[in-house]
């Protein structure tokens, strides 16, 4: 069996937290606003994972009105996931992302990201692509509100 989930998620900016995407820190003056650490990448990451499980998406199973969520890091979605995935004896085979915004730059970070998430058990950096783009000045990443980040994962039964 073979199946495939889509993620999207999109958090504005705050002068008040730090800057999360992948489970990595970067250097901005501006970080997320979010009940966790607001890590847009992994939260689109989550849901991909979910969506290709008919499980939903990160807000049914990790609700922002559950305090045990506040603050926490957003890779634990990620990992309880793909728990769930191997509960149904099922595997991610690859997962496909991209990151928009304007600013900061994120290519720099790209291979920092990919190790990252390449180290939750169940996932390997060489299954995933990151990429970053912008909208030239369109909307609200154009503008500099926020960040967003789309990703697509392809899961099939574990062999």
């Amino acid at each position: 069996m073979i199946r495939v989930g889509f993620g999207f998620d999109a958090h504005r900016f705050s002068d008040d937290s730090k800057l999360i995407i992948g489970g990595v820190e970067i250097p901005s003056e501006l970080g997320l606003k979010g009940h966790s650490d607001a890590d847009v990448l992994s939260h689109a990451i989550c849901d991909a994972i979910l969506g290709a499980q008919g499980e939903g998406d990160i807000g049914t199973h990790f609700p922002d009105s559950d305090p045990k969520y506040k603050g926490v890091s957003s890779l634990m979605f990620i990992k309880e996931a793909i728990a769930m995935l191997r509960k149904k004896k099922l595997n991610v085979q690859n997962i496909d992302c991209v990151i928009v915004c304007e600013k900061p730059r994120i290519a720099p970070y790209i291979e920092d990201i990919k190790n990252k998430l390449g180290a939750i058990d169940g996932l390997s950096s060489a299954g995933l692509s990151i990429k970053a783009t912008t909208t030239d000045k369109m909307g609200f990443t154009g503008r500099g509100e926020g960040i967003a980040s789309y990703a697509v994962v392809l899961v099939s039964s574990a062999s």
